[in-house]
């Protein structure tokens, strides 16, 4: 690839407008801080009405994980992230994942090598240096032979086959500084900066060289990343100096962390988002919460949509200090967003848990209905409704009830009447259930709950339930209710 080459890939640069670049690496799930940090590049590319790219960094091959480039894809859809360019919808300046970008990144490391910022380097104990992800190197400016090679040697060397990586020629003396939003002003001696890795033996980029190329060709603005790469951004401007380029705008988050002292993470049993998921989160609620993880909208609120975070989100005010996750709040913030939901939308997000936990032949849009206002996590749906597929084994002395004026002699009493009335009752849905036995209350000259109560503990075997005696009669249908009825008289007359 020729200079021409370059200088047309220089002219596809889009320009004039904010870029920002979510980068995963396709490592085979999506952990809560890359959602963030997606989460942020979409809402400031959008609050400064510009693009938001997704590009896949796939080169350390160590890592990949099949399949895993399909997850993120599925994942930032699912929320709302819609991505303007990407590798499944293409754009100006595909391909968008670095391993199709391959021919791209060799071209613009010898360009500094010719430039004298960069260097060819054939020492042979360099090879464990290239396979971390940080791509730091371990061969100092000062003890690297090669760095001082002529250049028509060293080109040579390398054009008939030697193996050797390309190293970036970092200055021996001074310092380099860098502004980033967030931290504002740091400034590294150069002394403490090696001579990291641009190009592997493999042909392929390193990370961090990648980052820098890829971002420029792609007209980057602004680039959001954790704290960890803090220490890599000398490296960064010192690159972008040596090109001539413009260097974007840093926006640096710091880490999430389980507590105090821990980092959240996968690696230590922390939950990905598919697994918030699972655990019967809601997507809005999750990206709401996570949008709190270090950045503040000042105020009293906290419940936002996706475009009400658009309007509201500002960089600036993301902080340094960590964020610690709170599964209690999110819990909290999860129960608010389904009780907000219309009836129909908790149906529609409850319908596989209730099917899975009773079967389709119950009425679901009541079960639903029944459950809406009781569940912090779609995963309470289960346990809630179960007796309804099994009655649990329970103790005779929960018809036991002072509220009620209950106890096992008057339950078992008012269990015979009821088995007597409802057998003769056809209508068998809730509102044909309730003038029979509230009629039958006033003829016994009893209150209601102390036929109800009874009624409920020989359907459910619980003392807590969603819904009442009418609507679990329902919902059990005429001969299950009625067998259920009939055991509790049986348990109950043998204590009498």
């Amino acid at each position: 690839m020729d200079g021409s080459c370059l200088d047309l890939m220089e002219a596809r640069i889009p320009r004039g407008e904010v870029r920002t670049r979510f980068a995963p690496s396709p490592t085979g799930y999506m952990h809560v801080g890359g959602l963030r940090t997606a989460l942020y590049t979409y809402l400031i590319a959008k609050k400064m009405g510009g693009k938001f790219i997704l590009r896949i960094e796939d080169t350390d091959s160590a890592r990949f994980v099949e399949g895993a480039v399909d997850v993120i894809i599925r994942t930032l859809k699912s929320v709302g992230l819609d991505y303007d360019e990407g590798p499944d919808i293409g754009g100006p300046c595909a391909p968008y994942t670095q391993s199709e970008r391959k021919p791209l990144y060799r071209p613009y490391a010898e360009l500094l090598c010719r430039t004298g910022a960069a260097y060819y380097c054939f020492c042979g104990h360099i090879a464990h240096e290239e396979r971390g992800h940080e791509m730091l190197g371990v061969v100092s400016a000062v003890q690297d032979p090669c760095r001082d090679l002529p250049y028509s040697e060293s080109k040579q060397r390398a054009d008939s086959g030697e193996s050797h990586v390309i190293r970036m020629k970092t200055p021996r003396s001074g310092s380099t500084s860098f502004h980033d939003e967030i931290y504002g002003d740091i400034t590294v001696e150069n002394s403490t900066l090696d001579d990291m890795v641009l190009l592997k033996s493999d042909n392929l980029p390193t990370y961090n060289f990648a980052n820098v190329i890829d971002d420029h060709l792609m007209g980057i603005t602004h680039v959001v990343r954790g704290s960890e790469y803090l220490a890599s951004a000398p490296k960064y401007n010192l690159l972008y100096k040596a090109f001539g380029w413009d260097i974007p705008v840093y926006i640096t988050v710091s880490p999430i962390m389980r507590d105090a002292h821990n980092k959240f993470s996968k690696r230590h049993g922390d939950p990905t988002y598919e697994d918030l998921l699972a655990e019967g989160y809601l997507k809005e609620a999750v990206i709401n919460y996570i949008a709190l993880l270090g950045w503040s909208p000042g105020g009293e609120r906290e419940k936002f949509s996706l475009a009400e975070l658009t309007e509201a989100f500002d960089f600036r005010d993301i902080s340094k200090s960590p964020a610690i996750f709170d599964a209690v709040k999110l819990t909290h913030f999860n129960a608010e967003y389904i009780r907000a939901l219309k009836p129909e939308e908790f149906l529609e997000a409850a319908r596989d848990s209730i099917v899975e936990t009773v079967g389709s032949g119950m009425d679901i849009g009541l079960i639903a209905a029944l459950l809406h206002q009781r569940c912090e996590k779609l995963t309470d749906i289960g346990p809630q409704i179960s007796f309804l597929k099994s009655l649990p084994d329970y103790r005779t002395e929960l018809f036991e009830n002072k509220k009620s004026k209950t106890d096992k002699e008057i339950s078992l009493q008012m269990l015979r009447e009821l088995r007597a009335l409802l057998s003769d009752v056809s209508d068998w849905s809730v509102e044909g259930l309730k003038n029979p036995i509230t009629g039958l209350a006033e003829k016994l000259n009893v209150k209601n709950a102390t036929l109800l109560w009874p009624l409920r503990i020989a359907l459910s075997g619980l003392a807590v339930t969603p819904g009442g005696a009418f609507e679990i009669c329902s919902l059990l249908g005429k001969h299950e209710s009625l067998r259920r009825i009939d055991l509790a008289v049986s348990r109950l007359s043998s204590e009498s």
